[in-house]
């Protein structure tokens, strides 16, 4: 890092106007970041992306049967579609705690623990500044879907409200690699936690297929698996509408998880700065 950039990471610290005001200046410093290191933006889109349009291409000839019921002619790429905006939001949630720990080895946790900043605007704005990514990223999937041929049942509505599912999926999972990143930091560690927890939860989920299509093991795995969730209220909102008795709970699920998960990663926030004092 050039020494101007240190500089203008240092100033970052300084408190702002409150709780607000240090809000604002954390999530404007984690949208910088962004912006100057274009690699983690341009591959969490490609990498949706290419789930996307490799397999609505490849498997949609093959899987049109497995997805609609008696009477039902629904396309793969419509049931797609929710699928990949949830893993948008998993894989941006995922590089929350990868750049975390880059803030750890490179010196600016330790300054941002002990400077007069509130520990909840820390890490309220890091998260803000993932969910302004996020809703970017939605927005150019949902436009590569709908050109691929996908149909959103709820229309420009259903497209806001399939941001809000996508954030609110996010929360919890970016409260959760924040806590990894605090626990190893380490960048190589973090990297194989998240890793390790992404791919299995989409694959035992009812993101590519239906559930009671799945081996009953995974049927017991998806029923308490939070990507379940966020998919089965996205794909209400793409396929069928405003099927309030599918989102409503699963929403509610979310919420819930994103409350306990925030409320950890806060907690192991405060003994960082205990054990930094």
């Amino acid at each position: 890092m050039s020494t101007d950039s240190g500089a203008s990471e240092d100033r970052t610290l300084a408190p702002g106007n409150g709780f607000l005001g240090d809000t604002w200046v954390n999530m404007r410093r984690w949208l910088l970041k962004s912006v100057r290191n274009p690699f983690i933006v341009t591959s969490s889109i490609v990498q949706p992306l290419i789930f996307l349009v490799l397999f609505s291409q490849v498997f949609g000839q093959v899987t049109g049967g497995a997805i609609g019921g008696p009477g039902q002619n629904i396309e793969y790429i419509s049931f797609l579609l929710p699928a990949i905006i949830i893993q948008v939001s998993l894989v941006a949630a995922a590089s929350s705690g990868i750049g975390l720990v880059n803030d750890i080895e490179t010196g600016m946790f330790a300054k941002a623990l002990v400077s007069p900043m509130n520990r909840g605007a820390v890490f309220l704005g890091k998260t803000l500044a993932e969910v302004a990514r996020i809703c970017v990223q939605i927005i150019i999937v949902v436009v590569v879907g709908v050109l691929l041929g996908a149909n959103i049942a709820t229309g420009f509505l259903g497209v806001l409200a399939l941001m809000l599912i996508g954030i609110l999926f996010s929360i919890w999972f970016t409260a959760l690699s924040n806590v990894v990143g605090i626990q190893t930091g380490d960048t190589e560690s973090t990297i194989i936690a998240v890793n390790f927890l992404q791919l299995p939860l989409l694959f035992v989920s009812s993101a590519f297929l239906p559930v009671d299509r799945l081996p009953q093991w995974i049927q017991y795995i998806s029923a308490v698996n939070p990507i379940t969730y966020g998919v089965d209220a996205a794909r209400a909102l793409v396929i069928t509408g405003w099927e309030w008795n599918t989102i409503l709970p699963s929403i509610a699920i979310l919420v819930a998880l994103d409350l306990v998960l925030t409320g950890i990663a806060l907690v192991v926030l405060r003994r960082a700065t205990s054990a930094s004092a």
